[in-house]
């Protein structure tokens, strides 16, 4: 026993220590000559005990700093401990850096590569002041629409109070979103180490023409040492009020080109992906099948608002039940990135080859500055018969013989008219049996009458519930002596109730469906005409409102 639970508890440690394992992160992966990057490794072994071994990193970084950080946090119950060490690196290269693994006992980090830019040798003399602010475009042109990313950075060589503030960016001719929420590093300038803070702006032009980006000011309060009593904890923070202004940036932008299409929607953007996906499958299509198609459009330097919604598919033999739009954003170092999904629920509605056309959206490339084109191909669906949704024919007894009376004996004859009158005697007597009986008897019935099966209709269309009334409706059609659809083909408000009722059944968004047309056309379906025109037959169905 002893043995066992020996056994038990080293695989347990094994299988810990198989999953446990040292992640590196870092802030950003391209930065400046003498600007710092801040490494992060987390564990979430409890087990390992010591500081991860930073001797692979002093071969081409400057380790300036290292912190350690303990966090417990709750997942479904559950508590799970993690511990971060964030190391503050400076790299001594320009170009790509790769970031060797760190070891922590047994586990190792993966390497990350960097980019590093050299600094430009024609700086401003303004870097020699305690604060000033660097603003500059990923592009000096751009097309109306087409995004531009404004980067601005603060440099601080002196120790700055929490009351900074940075004016807004406005724009009269120009929409403004915030790339994210501003980030804080440090920089080597000509042997002075800076504090940068880095905002990034994606600006959307409105219109062609020459615009001027505003420069924004920004205020703080320098901390100066109080020379006259430095160990005063109380009273007014020593301290002067600073401001500094970005200067004002031109921009150049164009009109749409001429070869654009005119009827098609403006799409300026670095990339676009197109892309669609179908669950399940239509390869094994049945009629009555749902189907949903998701079509994504994934662009790069647009937002999900500038994104135009795309064709639907309208094609014969297939329903379409759309579902809203979902719509998204998604922002990093070199802008915004929207996306834009639309799912559509299609049901075939007969049997044989249903064509899908090809999707084109027509976009221009402002990196390679030209027309491109994202297309899906077409696509054949084979959709096979359901036979659950095919209503049987009721069969026909084959023509009786008709026999040769000529050359007949008489004897049958005879004994056909000794059965009749048998037969009649014994229904006049069961007659004068029933009169002596109840009026009303109760009858057992082998399956559900006319009667109970319009009452279970009427109560599920009253209660507005989809699955129900379609149950209801099928087990009612079953009894009538034309199919369905043969009923919703002569009787067009049982149609229409037909396609809001499906509605609700194949559409995610058909939540609020009322059964009162339904409950309507229903009463109101006129009786099907004979084959050969003579004079119908009153409706057998009692009503479902018996006055």
């Amino acid at each position: 026993m002893m043995r066992l639970l020996c056994t038990l508890l080293l695989a347990l440690l094994a299988a810990r220590a198989g999953a446990a394992g040292l992640t590196a992160s870092v802030d950003r992966t391209r930065l400046s000559e003498g600007e710092t990057v801040e490494l992060t490794l987390e564990s979430d072994d409890v087990t390992v005990f010591g500081k991860p071994d930073l001797k692979p990193l002093e071969t081409l970084f400057e380790v300036l700093g290292t912190r350690q950080v303990n966090r417990l946090t709750t997942l479904d119950g559950a508590a799970h401990a993690s511990t971060q060490w964030m190391v503050t690196l400076q790299p001594k290269q320009t170009g790509y850096v790769v970031v060797p693994p760190v070891q922590l006992g047994d586990a190792e980090s993966q390497p990350i590569t960097l980019r590093v830019l050299p600094t430009d040798a024609s700086a401003g003399t303004q870097q020699l002041a305690p604060v000033f602010i660097d603003a500059s475009l990923d592009q000096e042109t751009t097309y109306v629409q087409a995004q531009v990313v404004l980067t601005l950075r603060i440099y601080h060589s002196v120790s700055l109070y929490d009351d900074s503030a940075l004016t807004p960016l406005q724009m009269a001719d120009a929409r403004v979103e915030a790339l994210g929420d501003p980030r804080t590093y440090e920089k080597d300038i000509n042997g002075v180490r800076h504090g940068v803070i880095e905002l990034r702006y994606a600006i959307f032009p409105q219109r062609s023409g020459e615009l001027s980006i505003p420069g924004q000011t920004f205020s703080a309060t320098l901390v100066e040492r109080n020379t006259q009593n430095p160990y005063r904890p109380f009273g007014s923070r020593p301290g002067k009020l600073t401001r500094v202004k970005s200067p004002d940036i031109p921009l150049t932008v164009k009109a749409k080109p001429a070869e654009y299409p005119t009827d098609a929607p403006w799409l300026p953007a670095r990339s676009l992906t197109l892309g669609e996906t179908w669950n399940p499958e239509p390869d094994q299509a049945k009629v009555g099948d749902s189907l949903t198609r998701s079509l994504r459009l994934e662009v790069e330097g647009l937002s999900s608002a500038q994104l135009p919604p795309l064709p639907a598919t309208e094609v014969a033999g297939l329903r379409r039940y759309p579902d809203q739009p979902q719509l998204a954003n998604r922002s990093d170092e070199r802008g915004v990135t929207g996306s834009r999904e639309e799912r559509e629920a299609l049901v075939p509605t007969q049997a044989g080859a249903v064509e899908v056309p090809a999707l084109d959206l027509v976009w221009w490339n402002t990196r390679e500055d030209r027309l491109e084109h994202a297309t899906l191909p077409a696509r054949r669906l084979t959709v096979a018969g359901n036979p659950n949704l095919e209503v049987e024919a009721p069969v026909s007894s084959p023509p009786t013989q008709v026999e040769n009376l000529a050359g007949a004996k008489l004897w049958p004859w005879q004994l056909a008219c000794a059965a009749l009158l048998c037969t009649t005697l014994l229904g006049f007597g069961l007659w004068w049996h029933a009169r002596r009986q109840p009026a009303i008897l109760p009858t057992v019935q082998s399956g559900p009458s006319p009667r109970t099966l319009l009452d279970d209709l009427r109560r599920a269309c009253q209660a507005n519930d989809p699955q129900a009334s379609r149950q209801a409706l099928d087990a009612w059609a079953r009894q009538q002596p034309e199919t369905l659809a043969a009923m919703a083909a002569r009787f067009a408000p049982l149609s229409e109730a037909l396609d809001s009722l499906n509605g609700a059944l194949y559409s995610e968004s058909g939540q609020h469906w009322q059964g009162e047309e339904l409950l309507k056309a229903i009463r109101a379906l006129p009786a099907a005409e004979t084959p050969d025109g003579a004079g119908q037959e009153p409706n057998p169905l009692p009503p479902l409102y018996p006055r």
